[in-house]
Order: C-alpha cells, then sequence, then structure tokens
C-alpha cells in the first residue's frame, strides 16, 4: 500500500499546531510539536518508542493522546451514476477521557453533506452519510467495500479494526451472519481503514449473503427522528464541543 498524508491542524490546552496525518490503511502517523505517535486507530495514538515527550506537553491516557481536538481534511473517492469521482471529507475529532465525538462533512460538487451529530466512530458516521446522499452516489471506501466486516462482538475502535477478506472473495460472498464470520476470520488479509480505498473495491451488496455480520452498508435515507437525521441535530460547534481554556492563576 502507498502512503496517504492529510494536512490539518491539532490544538490542545497549550496551544494550536499544524500537523500532518499519514497512513497507510493500517497504521497511523502523525508528528506534533516534534514528538511522533502512531496506533492503528485514531484514539490510541502513542509516543512512537523511544521519543517520550516532555512533561505537561501532552495530555495522555493509557500512554495515548486525549484531551485534544484534530482537524483535517482527505480526498474520498465516491462513485456517482457509476463513475468514479473525488469528494473531500472533512474530519472534525475531539479525543475525550471518556468518549470521543466525531464530526464528518463530505463535500461534492458544491454540496456539503454532514453526519449531524457527534458520532462515537467513523463506521457510524460514514453511514450517517451514506444515508443522506441523494440516489446514485455511493462512498467507495472500505467501509462500503463488500469485503469488509467487523468482529463480531460489541463495540468497535474509533478507527480502524476494520477486516478485510480480499483473499478470501469467494467464501466471504457466502457468508451471512455471525458465526459464518467467525469461521473466517482467520482467512481475512489484515485490517484497514473506514477511509481507505483499493483497486480490488466491489459495492456491499444490499441485503443476504455477502453482508456477513455487519450486514448491508445503508442505502436507504433516514426517515425523521432516526440517528442522523438532521433536524434534531447539534451543529459541529455544539457537538465537538473545544478545549476549556488553562487557568492563568
Amino acid at each position: 500500500m502507498t502512503d496517504e498524508s492529510w494536512a490539518g491542524w491539532y490544538r490542545d490546552r497549550n496551544g494550536s499546531d499544524s500537523v500532518v496525518l499519514t497512513t497507510d490503511g493500517q497504521q497511523l502517523r502523525i508528528r506534533i510539536r516534534g514528538v511522533d505517535f502512531e496506533g492503528e486507530s485514531l484514539d490510541d495514538l502513542a509516543p512512537v518508542s523511544g521519543t517520550p515527550p516532555e512533561s505537561g506537553m501532552f495530555a495522555l491516557a493509557d500512554g495515548a493522546l486525549t484531551d485534544c481536538v484534530l482537524e483535517w481534511d482527505l480526498p474520498l473517492p465516491v462513485l456517482v451514476e457509476g463513475e468514479l469521482r473525488q469528494a473531500t471529507l472533512g474530519c472534525l475529532l475531539s479525543l475525550r477521557r471518556a468518549d470521543p465525538d466525531l464530526y464528518l462533512t463530505l463535500h461534492l460538487d458544491g454540496a456539503a453533506y454532514e453526519s449531524a451529530r457527534a458520532e462515537s466512530d467513523f463506521a457510524a458516521a460514514l453511514a450517517a452519510i451514506q444515508r443522506i446522499l441523494p440516489d446514485g452516489i455511493r462512498l467507495q471506501t472500505c467501509i462500503a467495500c463488500a469485503f469488509s466486516d467487523y468482529f463480531p462482538a460489541p463495540g468497535r475502535a474509533l478507527s480502524g479494526g476494520l477486516a478485510c477478506f480480499r483473499g478470501a472473495k469467494d467464501a466471504y460472498r457466502e457468508a451471512e451472519g455471525e458465526d459464518a464470520v467467525l469461521d473466517l476470520w482467520d482467512r481475512r488479509t489484515g485490517f484497514v481503514q473506514e477511509v481507505w480505498s483499493c483497486q480490488e473495491f466491489e459495492v456491499r451488496p444490499s441485503r443476504g449473503e455477502g453482508t456477513g455480520h455487519r450486514g448491508a452498508f445503508p442505502t436507504e435515507p433516514v426517515e425523521p427522528g432516526e440517528p442522523g437525521e438532521s433536524g434534531e441535530s447539534m451543529s459541529p460547534l455544539e457537538s465537538v464541543q473545544p478545549l476549556e481554556p488553562i487557568d492563568s492563576a
């Protein structure tokens, strides 16, 4: 896999800094104030061995970055009436000790499609966006691929942890339900980020066989009152709260 790099900003109580977030589709890497962090999920970015940060430079919980805000844009492939196009995905992430808040906005042809509220992970936020996209527009990333699935158990990471079965395509196409995915688990090619994409992408079936444990990626718009419906959502400034200023005393 060829690395992708996304420019953005990091903010915490010590100030704000421009950063570049890099991924190979599996591992995430970022350098902040001269310190390198890496991890498989955005809520598990820990200092690289051998480069411990100075005391008080960052807030860490269980060794990973916390109490900070990350904001960045990345190019996102979409299918528009079967034609491959490039959109831009704006990402706003508040990493908190309790629960991270994620807010996504997809920009395409002058229109903006928002996840509409703070979500707990990329899978939920991207699903919310897919539900409000016009007919004929589909995300073309790993979360919407016919060969990806999560481990059949409650809970998942903020990002990553999505298994790719491109090395067992025929077997996965026949998989339906938790037991079928468990039987195939050791045949996974590896884990990928939800926003990654490769040349072996295929659109996920809308139902039945080949939808594995997590089922079909959403294709229908939400009804009023359902999660992701913009009428009841908070704005990004309401849902992804800024950090409190440092006391001057």
